[in-house]
Order: C-alpha cells, then structure tokens, then sequence
C-alpha cells in the first residue's frame, strides 16, 4: 500500500455529481459492478479483530476469515475502529486520509496497517472523541454501556460508507461484508446513496445484541425520522442498528446452521423471527473455523509442552504444570475440568456455579478462566476459598492462559442457553480435550455425543439445568477412567478439520453471487415534497452533516 496523506477531501456532495453518471441495463435498472479477472475486492467491516481488540468470539472470527480468505485469492480489507489497543498493535501504520467532519465529529483521520502476523491490510477509523478512551470496547471500568455508543459507531458506519462508495480511497469493494449490530448501520447508509454501490453481506454472530437506542438519537446519528417505523429501523419503540442490517443488507449469515433454524423461531429470535422470516431466501447459516495456525497443540507458543495426534504425551506435562501453576493438586488421575467463557446467563454460567460442588466430590478438578456478572465473579472466587487445591479461579481473559487452560484440561465445560457457534469446544477438540457441550446451535452442528454416533468427539445434553449438565460430567467422568477408551476419544477430536477453508469457500461463493444481484434488498425509500421532486439529495446532505 502506497504511503501518503492524502489532501484534504472535496466535499462529499461536489466529488458525486463530479463521477459519471452509472451504467443502465436494457430496462433502464442500474447496473452493479462486476468482477472481472481482478481479485474480487471485499470490504470487512467489523468492531472486533484479535489481537487489535477483543471481547469476545467475534475478534477471533475477523481476524481469521480474513486471513483465510486471502488464502482463496479475495482482496479483502478490514475496517475496524481506532480503539488505543488497535494503534499501538497495528503494522506498519501511516495516515491514509484526513476525512471530512462526519456526524459533526470533527477530528477523523484513517490509518492504514496490517493485522500481525498476517498480511491482511487493516484501516482504522481514528476519531478520538469516540474510540480514544480507557475502558471497554463497549462498556465503561463499570459495566455500563458508553453513553454515546450510538454515535461511535454511526460515525464507523459512515466511514465504512465513504470508503465502499470510493469517495475516499482509490479502492473500491465489490461486496461490503458488516458484522454484528456495530456495523448494522452500513447496509442501511450504502441504500442512501445514488449511482453504483457494492453489493452487501451482514453476519450476526449473536441476535442478542442488537444495537438499539432511543428514538431520540436519530438526529445526532443522521438518520431521517421517516425511517423510524416498522418496516424501517423501529424496534419496540427504540432504532435498531441490527434491524437496519437485517432490513437492508442483500444477504444475511450467521455463524452455523442450526442457529440459523432456531434464530428463525420465537424461542430464539430475540424478537426477530419475523423479520428474518420475511428474509427467509436470502439467509443462511455458514459455520465457523478456527485459526489452525494459532490453535495448533504442535507449535503453540503458550503452552509447557507441545504435541501432536502422533504423540499426546505433552498434554499430560502440560496438565502437571498447569497444575503447579494454579495452585491445584499434582495429580495426573485427577480429571481437570475447565471453563473458559463469559460469566453470562447465556453460557449457563450461573448452572456451571451450581455443579462445582459436585465436580469436587466427584474427585474432579475446576478451573474457570473468564469474567462477566459482577455477582458471578464474586461467587466463583469464594469457591477456591472452599475448596483449596481443587478450585482455581482466574476472573479476566488473557489469551495464553487460555492456550494454557486448553492444553492441560481434560474436559472443557461449554453449555448454553443458545450458541450461535461457540469456539471454545472447537479449541477443545483440536487440542484433545474433550467437550460437554449442550446441544443448541453451533456447538449441536461441531459436537456429537459418543452414544448417538460412532463418530462421537464428546458429550452432549438438552435440558439447560444442573441435573442435565451434572448428569453429562459425570458420564464423561466415567469414561476417563477407562484411559484406553478416553485416548480414542480424544483422537477422534483433533483428527477434525475444524479450520475456515471450506466456510470461506462458502464466503467466497455468496460474494459472487450477491455482487451479480440485479435485484436487491430493498434500498431505502425517500419521501417526495409536494410537487412530488425528490428530496433524498437533501438528507443525504443532512447525514453527512449530522444536521437530520
């Protein structure tokens, strides 16, 4: 990439009218671009990218989707806000161009890099009234949400507009792909804009979070009123930046198959069953890999011994020393059972709590490596209190522990309530650990127990309670005795291909598809005065002025 700082940009409206005007197919419609022998062009769009900030499974997925689908010959870029830890970890960065004020933000700057140890080509939106500020992503020290998430990543969405309709950059993507409610606004933003636009893609990776605010935001974020309604952005009377997506984008993923059948009904939609439904024909659910590269027992770097299918013999060094490490008993016959999550009501965290008691009497091993509900923290700190030796507790994330959690447990706790996909179990998996998972959404489409299939690589179970969970553990207890049976298990696990290249195949198959679309999802619709002229010049004028 090209190291300059561009001057400054002409004003937004005066660049349009400046391109010519768009191609028109025989009926008169506007005429998308189309890939030709060029690499197709993808811009990634996502709140999230591991290591340059993470909160949870959505950075894991942006930073190796990307890399792998560069790996099949797509041009793909991430956009990502300029959080402090993103500037300090990006490569190789420079100024690529000092942005016009947006949403009255005035300060705007985006710098270029890339994500390390790849060679994935990263642009960060640097507004330091938004991103620069010690905290969260999302939340303050607190645990309170940023009063002014709204605007952070309207601005964001804005960005990621002017770079994909090439008002900023000499770079333009066929297809937009936006992930989660942070990115909502894209689809919505790019159905606001005249002439050729790329096609877009929105990926929920969890319809819990769903981005949505006070009616009254809608001037400081550039949205006209005329959109708040039911078959626009209205969601239970608040705006929703996932409805936006889900409303406007051409088509719509999540992150496995069978949350894509549950999400589809009451009991999981989270209220949006029904516009999903509607929208039946343009979604589908692709599942997600993991990095095979960073999550390799064979070269990782975090953990006391390496190891392989070949030879599992490191794993038990690695158990011995995360034992000494942590506090617990040295023991190689005791079953070390972890818990790397989210202490949330959806991993079943508060039924996880319920049950170590037991994991104990049992003769088991617990750690927890994770944080979350403040009350949750607090009640699984007392138990290495109760039960010393047995009980270690680490509230935080940190990724080499986790490395580290994986490579000495021999059992790896990973229910919900519902899971989109889930990782964890599939790092379990690759580093012979073996799961106990409930069957709902990805971890139903990534884990099958051993008595339902001789293809087996865990234990599974239905109901979300203790006795279930407790009744799961103790079969897998049960079966650990038996070290020759547990070995076969073990292996059956990490011969798996849980890696991205056939989910991005799928990627790369759906880009090309949706960037031929001659009819879209449907673009947004602008009121007319009363002489009946247009008037979408002037909001969009509006927008970017944050004057709407």
């Amino acid at each position: 990439m090209i190291n300059r700082v561009l001057k400054p940009l002409p004003n937004h409206l005066e660049l349009r009218e400046m391109r010519h005007a768009p191609e028109k197919d025989t009926k008169g419609r506007l005429m998308r671009p189309q890939p030709n022998s060029r690499a197709m062009r993808v811009l990634f769009v996502t709140a999230e990218a591991e290591p340059l900030a993470k909160s949870g499974g959505l950075a894991d997925v942006s930073r190796a989707l990307p890399i792998a689908l560069r790996q099949q010959g797509v041009d793909v870029r991430v956009l990502l806000p300029g959080y402090p830890s993103a500037v300090e970890q990006l490569v190789n960065p420079h100024v690529e161009a000092n942005l016009e004020p947006l949403l009255g933000v005035e300060s705007v700057t985006l710098v270029s890099g890339y994500l390390p140890n790849s060679d994935v080509p990263v642009w960060l939106v640097i507004a330091p009234s938004l991103f620069t500020r010690a905290g969260g992503l999302y939340q303050a020290d607190d645990g309170q949400d940023w009063a002014d998430n709204a605007l952070r990543f309207a601005l964001f969405a804005c960005v990621a507009t002017e770079i994909a309709t090439g008002r900023v950059l000499d770079w333009k993507p066929d297809v937009v792909h936006s992930h989660d409610w942070h990115a909502g606004l894209v689809p919505l933003l790019l159905g606001m804009q005249n002439g050729l636009k790329p096609a877009t893609v929105f990926t929920i990776h969890n319809l819990a979070f769903q981005g949505n605010f006070p009616q009254r935001v809608l001037p400081t974020v550039g949205i006209p009123e005329h959109l708040f309604n039911g078959d626009g952005i209205e969601f239970y009377g608040q705006i929703s930046y996932l409805k936006a997506a889900l409303q406007y984008s051409d088509k719509i993923t999540t992150v496995s198959p069978t949350y894509a059948n549950e999400i589809l009904t009451p009991e999981f939609g989270c209220g949006f069953d029904g516009v999903l439904n509607a929208r039946k024909e343009d979604f589908c659910g692709i599942l997600n890999g993991i990095d095979n590269i960073s999550w390799d027992p064979a070269t990782d770097v975090h953990i006391a011994q390496r190891y392989s299918r070949n030879d599992i013999s490191g794993k038990r060094v690695c158990k011995r020393e995360f034992q000494r490490t942590w506090g617990l008993e040295i023991n190689a016959c005791r079953p070390l059972i972890g818990f790397v999550s989210r202490l949330a009501h959806q991993k079943m965290a508060d039924v996880v709590l319920e049950v170590v008691s037991e994991i104990v009497a049992a003769g088991g091993q617990f750690i927890l490596l994770g944080e979350g509900d403040p009350a949750l923290e607090v009640a699984f700190q007392r138990l290495q209190y109760d039960y010393p030796q047995r009980v270690a507790i680490h509230i935080g994330y940190d990724q080499a522990l986790a490395h580290g959690l994986q490579a000495g447990a021999d059992i790896l706790l990973a229910p919900a309530r519902f899971e989109p996909c889930g990782l964890t179990q599939l790092y379990a998996l690759r580093y012979g650990t073996v799961p106990v998972v409930r069957r709902t959404g990805g971890l139903a489409d990534t884990v099958k127990d051993i008595e339902s299939s001789d293809q087996g690589t865990g234990f599974t179970f239905e109901t979300a309670d203790r006795y279930a969970l407790m009744d799961t553990i103790q079969r897998a207890l049960a079966l650990y005795k038996e070290p020759l049976a547990w070995r076969r298990l073990q292996l059956k696990g990490m011969i798996g291909d849980f890696g991205w290249d056939a989910s991005a195949a799928r990627y790369v198959t759906l880009y090309h598809e949706v960037s031929r679309l001659q009819h879209p999802a449907p673009t947004v619709s602008w009121p007319t005065d009363e002489k009946g002229w247009h008037i979408a010049d002037e909001s969009r004028k509006a927008l970017y002025a944050g004057r709407v």
